[in-house]
């Protein structure tokens, strides 16, 4: 019985660890450091709300902290019901509305997004960020296809399944080679995927150099999200706080109803 021809060992050439494992490594972390900066670059700096917005959405807020405080109250109930229906009185008449009042029964019909500047902004926003991550990708994989195709460039050092095969060995139609054995072009998608943690070291948390992250978002996908500063019914918010507020008063519990009993009742006996 002839016995199985043992799998050939590889010996790597320094020079290719020198000239094609490190300066890969070495260019991708600095187009994603690059990206970085330049994706803070083309963003656009945010815009001041106009006061009428603002108080507008303070109003809401107002609203909903009273509300949240209702079961234990810091004030009396009769100062919290006047404050409660001077509220829902502000939000019937339309006294917090930016643009005043409606006027007629007729819904406002929601803003298109396609004509509202904001939301043409942020579509624009996330069109030159998809294109910042796509265009640096496109010529460094393109440069190591023309000058790196089918090398391969390091073994890895822990046993893996053939199951890795597909996706360390791009690019070289060898059946036969160990599957540790990693490619040019996988090694870029390796850095490509993994580099993620050493931009949160590099550049903190918040970072724009994951490009894996970023190209698989939509860039229209702000367009439908809110965004700070996007139009938002505040007549129908406003009608449904009404009956947030009308619902609260009946909940009300003031912090201090009969503190004097609770306090002779605690420290009553200590004293005695």
């Amino acid at each position: 019985m002839a016995a199985s021809s043992p799998v050939p060992s590889f010996y790597l050439d320094p020079q290719i660890r020198d000239w094609v494992l490190f300066p890969i490594t070495l260019v991708m972390i600095l187009v994603g450091i690059l990206r970085h900066y330049v994706v803070l670059l083309l963003q656009s700096p945010p815009k001041r709300l106009p006061r009428a917005a603002i108080r507008e959405q303070r109003a809401l807020v107002q609203s909903n902290v009273l509300r949240a405080t209702a079961s234990n109250s810091p004030i009396p109930f009769f100062f919290y019901k006047s404050i409660s229906q001077n509220l829902s009185k502000a939000f019937a008449d339309g006294t917090y509305l930016k643009d005043g009042p409606s006027k007629g029964d007729a819904p406002a019909a929601p803003p298109n997004p396609l004509t509202d500047p904001a939301a043409m902004d942020g579509m624009m926003a996330g069109m030159k960020t998809q294109m910042v991550m796509m265009v640096p990708q496109m010529v460094i994989m393109g440069w190591i296809n023309f000058f790196f195709e089918g090398f391969v460039l390091i073994k890895l050092p822990f046993p893996l399944t053939l199951g890795f095969k597909s996706m360390l060995q791009r690019g070289v139609q060898t059946p036969d080679m160990d599957v540790r054995w990693v490619s040019s072009l996988s090694w870029y998608f390796l850095n490509f995927f993994g580099l993620n943690g050493l931009y949160r070291i590099i550049l903190g948390g918040e970072n724009a150099a994951d490009a894996a992250q970023n190209m698989m978002a939509s860039p229209f996908a702000s367009a439908g999200a809110p965004q700070a500063g996007a139009p938002q019914d505040f007549g129908k918010l406003f009608k449904a706080e009404r009956d947030n507020l009308e619902f609260a008063e009946g909940l009300h519990k003031w912090i201090g109803e009969d503190v004097e009993d609770r306090i002779l009742r605690k420290y009553g006996r200590a004293a005695s």
